[in-house]
């Protein structure tokens, strides 16, 4: 007789803790009882800023055309993708543009094989060959198999050589296959430094995962990114406690592990038992001060740090004049990426649309008042606003611990803290977006459903491609 689900706790609200509620419901049926624990709003990093009456995304903002739980939920819930708008991009090193792109995209490919030959081409073949092993884990979920470590699970994928694709930097992986240092210095580097505020010294694994979205088709959700979680939490009727959970304590009873969570909102403090937990914000203590009681052996501290992140939302005139084009009216670049300067202040800035977008939208011009989306990794001065604008009406500033420092350590952190306690945060030291959080969601979900249910051999196989083919 199949035990009955348990009563299970998620802590916080963001894209992997709704997501992994949502999961945690397809397996373990209607009836499991969710409690899931944040103290600021659902949405986590995905959240959005309001300038002149209209939303826009302050932070993860794109979604890659092969994020398929992303695009499942999308269904799911019934929403939208958002209309695109088209805007070209180019690669600023401080003093001029070393890369700009067009409207012709046969032009823009004779640019780049005569700046760059064929390291674009050896680029993509590189990209693609990580995406299309890393694809296979939607086949190894939807048969319901899952992994104990993420170590496991990238084998599962890509053997030793994803491991290896953690520990050493997407700057060796391509001049290795024969992409040259101009190309990585000028197009790499900013790519990197647009997405995770980082150099070429990130690993491989995260760098190809940064550059599979730079290179492909993006989407996001008509209304803003965050209504992926507020709609999975909804749909799974999960019980959100408005607390901040301080920490965990191990209990016994008749002979399993109990869990107790301890939390404190604006009602005071409390706690409650459970007898699964899933936390789903980073564990790192620069993070959180969460602590671990009577777990023997002890819970160990997690290694690493983050990277600071600011993201500076500001409506207003841009200096076009900084970027070598006096006449604002012929400044036509929507994005802006830049290379790793030492002068440089900031990492990327882009022209960004609402969440809504009507069919009547336009993107303004050049010398109308936009609202851009800064990105730099130090809050900018008066100066440096000037410099990029001529002037301005508001600036909404977000400062956050966006990514793990990528070269500050080498192990990953392990995804089972104890019998049925687990941490879904740790798959961003592997590589940071939507999707590899709503796959680890999937992961962790199966994962806790089979070990709930001693179905064992359903984690952690060998060989699972030609297992798949077999059943299939």
């Amino acid at each position: 007789r199949p035990r009955p689900s348990p009563p299970a706790a998620v802590v916080g609200a963001g894209l992997g803790g709704s997501a992994v509620a949502y999961f945690l419901q397809q397996h373990f049926g209607p009836q499991v009882q969710l409690d899931v624990y944040e103290p600021a709003g659902v949405g986590g990093r995905l959240a959005t800023v309001t300038v002149n009456k209209q939303q826009y995304e302050s932070r993860g903002a794109s979604i890659h055309a092969l994020s398929l739980h992303m695009q499942d939920f999308v269904k799911i819930l019934g929403l939208k993708h958002r209309r695109e708008v088209a805007g070209k991009s180019a690669i600023f090193s401080g003093e001029h543009f070393v890369l700009e792109e067009t409207d012709w995209y046969l032009l823009n490919l004779f640019r780049l094989w005569w700046h760059y030959g064929i390291s674009f081409l050896r680029l993509q073949m590189w990209v693609e060959e990580v995406m299309e092993k890393f694809m296979r884990i939607y086949k190894y979920q939807a048969h319901g198999y899952a992994f104990s470590s993420l170590e496991e699970l990238l084998r599962s994928l890509g053997g030793d050589a994803f491991i290896n694709m953690t520990q050493r930097s997407v700057a060796e992986s391509l001049l290795e296959v024969g992409v040259t240092q101009r190309f990585v210095d000028d197009v790499i580097a900013a790519v990197l430094r647009s997405s995770y505020g980082q150099s070429v010294l990130v690993p491989a694994f995260a760098g190809a995962m940064s550059l599979a979205g730079a290179q492909g088709s993006t989407w996001a959700v008509e209304g803003g990114n965050k209504l992926v979680c507020s709609g999975l939490l909804k749909l799974t009727k999960a019980n959100v406690i408005p607390a901040r959970v301080t920490g965990i304590s191990l209990h016994s009873s008749e002979g399993r592990s109990l869990y107790q969570v301890h939390y404190e909102g604006s009602e005071g403090q409390g706690s409650a038992f459970y007898d699964m937990v899933v936390v789903t914000t980073p564990l790192h203590p620069s993070r959180s001060n969460f602590t671990f009681e009577n777990f023997e052996p002890p819970i160990a501290d997690f290694p690493g740090a983050f990277q600071p992140s600011v993201t500076s939302v500001v409506h207003g005139y841009l200096n076009s004049s900084y970027f070598g084009f006096p006449d604002p009216k012929l400044f036509p670049f929507a994005s802006i990426l830049t290379t790793d300067t030492p002068d440089l202040f900031f990492n990327a800035m882009d022209n960004i649309c609402p969440v809504n977008i009507s069919a009547a939208f336009r993107r303004k011009q050049p010398q109308e008042a936009a609202v851009w989306r800064v990105l730099s990794q130090q809050p900018l001065d008066k100066q440096q606003l000037k410099t990029l604008f001529r002037s301005y009406y508001s600036v909404q500033v977000t400062e956050w611990q966006a990514y793990p420092r990528y070269d500050a350590t080498k192990s990953l952190p392990p995804i089972v803290l104890h019998e049925n306690l687990f941490y879904l945060s740790g798959v961003e030291w592997v590589a940071s977006s939507m999707e590899m959080i709503a796959v680890a969601a999937k992961n962790v979900a199966l994962l806790a459903y089979n070990r709930w249910h001693q179905d064992l051999e359903k984690i952690d196989q060998k060989d699972l491609m030609h297992k798949v083919k077999t059943e299939l």
